[in-house]
């Protein structure tokens, strides 16, 4: 998938690209966004191309890529150390607690360290960053998108940012 992806930045410009999904998977999906339309259309043109011994799909994306604020990246090697035990989590229950999070992961993952549940009950779903004690755990976390944590099936990815105290500037 790597070649394919360096084999067309020479063809059509991207200006981002997030692969999602876990790694072990053949259920791998990436966002690409392109510099122009062109390019855009260009890469529809590829779907069907054979890439390892799965033929790629390629559809038009309904949501953009948000860019990260470059504030919330990782600040030092420990910072970076913890985005490797940290999952970032979309679609969790208005309704779940830091607690039940917390079991939830601890009982199909590992033990969880920090957690930072974000929303309220005025949103329709919530978003939880999950920070594990050790890589694995983090990456057994990956296989539970889709898997219902109180009404919703949750969908989790890898993080970029690490958990901070919410007084930590």
């Amino acid at each position: 998938m790597y070649f394919f992806l360096s084999f067309h930045v020479v063809l059509w410009k991207v200006v981002d690209c997030r692969i999602c999904g876990d790694p072990n998977s053949v259920l791998r999906f990436a966002f690409v966004e392109f510099y122009d339309d062109q390019g855009a259309r260009a890469a529809l043109s590829v779907g069907g191309t054979i890439i390892g011994y799965h033929p790629v799909r390629v559809l038009p994306s309904k949501t953009a890529i948000l860019p990260v604020n470059p504030t919330f990246l990782p600040r030092s090697e420990d910072e970076r150390d913890k985005c490797t035990r940290t999952i970032y989590c979309t679609n969790v229950d208005k309704n779940a607690t830091e607690d039940e999070v917390r079991i939830f992961f601890e009982s199909a993952c590992g033990e969880v360290t920090r957690i930072r549940l974000l929303g309220d009950q005025l949103h329709s779903t919530r978003i939880a960053f999950v920070e594990f004690a050790i890589a694995d755990s983090a990456v057994a976390a990956l296989n539970c998108s889709g898997v219902v944590l109180g009404s919703q099936p949750i969908r989790v990815s890898p993080s970029k940012t690490p958990v901070r105290s919410r007084f930590t500037n």
